[in-house]
């Protein structure tokens, strides 16, 4: 049997905070990197709605409740160091908020930067 998931066993940063990436279940995919503390966690696990914690306005923040550009949580994996979540998820519409699919847009080529996603939407 195995133990059952304890947050308090994740090693926080000095701000309680631990790096999660999101990474859509079907396909692979890496979507976006955010921020979990140890409420978002729990509210994520218990809803089933992937929900971050946003440095910016320090608060929790359920991804897509106003955008409508949700994230349902498929599986929460911890890393071997356990500093960092990796969430499995389904993503509705865009991830990035520049309504991207994915945060990771620019490539690096030849020493160039090269925009490799479009907005969702844009033809260009």
């Amino acid at each position: 049997m195995e133990p059952e998931f304890d947050p308090a066993t994740l090693k926080f940063d000095a701000g309680g905070l631990i790096p999660a990436i999101a990474q859509d279940a079907a396909t692979g995919e890496v979507l976006m990197l955010a921020w979990m503390n140890r409420d978002a966690i729990v509210r994520t696990l218990e809803t089933g709605h992937v929900t971050y914690w946003s440095r910016s306005r320090q608060e929790l923040w359920e991804k897509g409740l106003t955008s409508g550009h949700t994230q349902s949580l498929v599986e929460m994996r911890v890393d071997c160091d356990r500093d960092c979540l990796l969430l499995l998820v389904e993503q509705t519409g865009p991830a990035c908020h520049t309504n991207r699919r994915s945060c990771f847009y620019t490539a690096l080529r030849e020493g160039r930067e090269v925009e490799i996603l479009h907005p969702m939407g844009d033809e260009g």
